[in-house]
């Protein structure tokens, strides 16, 4: 990212800035000068119009003199701060607050013609080149009986204008920066709020990307940036667990596959290049055989592990007797039970229990579980299956009198290619992925699988399933 994202807001923040300031300086101070000047404007043509009403209006009818008239506007002016003439129609300046009365020698605009200073009622300028400088001026005609008998004049300095202004410019310029600092404070949330943990999420990203999937991005709020670093660190951990089980896969499986292999290639080549006698050949392929027969087993075992392995993978659910496939895989067992004088013992709950499961897949299990406990039983022992219900559910029990499983070695049982020291003694034909197998089957159906195991004693495994419904004896008698 290098800060571009960053860099890009900080651009657009002060050039926003700069075209507000420019914006606010020429047609903001525009928009303020016209509605100052159109405000004071509209004050004095009020004023005017009192003053043609009254002052005007008693001096043309005698009323008042010209000295009364002037005393009463100066204060007026003063107070206002601006001059008030009084003209006569030809632009003879009766009356002028800001110089003294003079009756005697009166001033005289040249080229006087109120037409002249347009429609408006206000208008800016020298007033007839009278002034030097800019000046507002409103004009109000003196009536009497619709004759206009003269005007009244209010002359104010632009420069009041233009201070006016600049004290309401500085009012808006201070308000701006107030509005500034505050959008800058945004800016700065956002900065610690999105745009940081944006930077150390992205870094997270360029990391795993690198193959870094340990690293652990340090983002701790409680709003969606934290969430999403959160889900990316639980991702990472996953694919790193993931990464971890495909190395150590890989190794089990290479020393799996490598010893017979070796010991193949070894006999074979003996037997090619003469080192072991003809009459002895036949041993020695008989071990080629038994190492074969183990490579067979370990690629199927891995095969039905890939399977399982699938996501939401089929399970031909039906309704069978468990029992009657507890009986069927246990006489599997008869020739190399007969061999060990080991008994398998049943001890079913009815004649008869249905369970609702994948028959197949079951009867993968129930082979498994008691093929582990013939390997691992002594001679002239006993094994124990048996079958019980409790609350809808079906318990599956394969228990042998064997020499058990060390403690510190169950957690890690369900392991594929995990097996425990006397297990790698004892069974050299032994995969480690049976009970891996047994596992993924049993939690594809969403029931669950215990051990239970003493050094010395023996081990029991428990699995249940869900109880099936018990066809009618027209539907069994039709199958029969």
């Amino acid at each position: 990212m290098k800060n571009r994202l960053y860099s890009k807001f900080l651009i657009v923040y002060g050039m926003l800035g700069i075209a507000c300031f420019i914006l606010i300086s020429t047609f903001g101070s525009h928009l303020i000068g016209q509605k100052v000047t159109n405000s004071v404007s509209a004050s004095l043509y009020k004023e005017a119009a009192k003053i043609a009403e009254n002052q005007g209006s008693r001096y043309y009818k005698d009323k008042d003199s010209l000295s009364d008239t002037y005393e009463t506007l100066k204060s007026l002016s003063n107070y206002q701060n601006s001059q008030i003439w009084i003209l006569g129609t030809t632009g003879d300046i009766l009356l002028n607050t800001e110089m003294p009365l003079d009756e005697e020698h009166l001033e005289h605009i040249d080229h006087f013609d109120p037409l002249a200073l347009g429609s408006d009622f206000y208008s800016t300028g020298r007033f007839f080149n009278y002034f030097d400088q800019e000046m507002l001026t409103v004009m109000m005609p003196i009536t009497s009986n619709l004759v206009t008998r003269g005007y009244v004049a209010i002359h104010t300095d632009m420069d009041e204008i233009y201070r006016q202004r600049e004290s309401i410019l500085a009012v808006v310029y201070l308000l701006f920066l107030v509005i500034y600092a505050l959008f800058f404070l945004i800016l700065f949330l956002f900065s610690v709020s999105v745009y940081r943990p944006l930077a150390k999420i992205t870094t997270g990203a360029r990391e795993y990307a690198d193959g870094n999937l340990t690293y652990n991005i340090p983002v701790r709020s409680n709003d969606e940036m934290g969430y999403l670093a959160s889900t990316l660190n639980y991702m990472s951990d996953e694919l790193n667990k993931t990464n971890e089980y495909q190395h150590k896969f890989v190794a089990n499986i290479s020393h799996d596959f490598r010893s017979p292999l070796t010991s193949i290639k070894g006999y074979v080549e003996a037997i090619k290049d003469g080192t072991i006698p003809q009459e002895m050949q036949g041993k020695y392929l008989d071990i080629v055989l038994f190492e074969t027969e183990r490579l067979n087993k370990l690629t199927k075992s891995m095969l039905t592990l890939n399977a399982l392995d699938r996501k939401g993978q089929f399970l031909d659910i039906t309704s069978f007797d468990i029992n009657a496939v507890i009986k069927n895989t246990a006489a599997a067992f008869e020739v190399i039970c007969t061999s060990k004088r080991i008994t398998i013992q049943l001890l079913l709950a009815a004649q008869t229990l249905y369970v609702s499961a994948d028959i197949g897949k079951i009867q993968q299990v129930l082979y498994n579980l008691i093929d582990n406990a013939v390997k691992f039983s002594d001679k002239d022992s006993t094994i124990y299956v048996e079958t019980t219900e409790k609350h809808g559910k079906v318990f599956v029990s394969i228990k042998d009198t064997g020499m058990g499983i060390p403690s510190e070695s169950l957690p890690k049982i369900w392991d594929r290619f995990y097996k425990t020291d006397a297990s790698r003694g004892k069974d050299r034909k032994g995969t480690g992925l049976g009970l891996s197998i047994v596992k993924e089957i049993i939690n594809a159906h969403n029931q669950n699988i215990n051990v239970i195991s003493t050094e010395g004693v023996g081990t029991e495994f428990v699995f249940t399933l869900d109880k099936g419904k018990t066809p009618s004896i027209g539907s069994r008698g039709a199958s029969s």
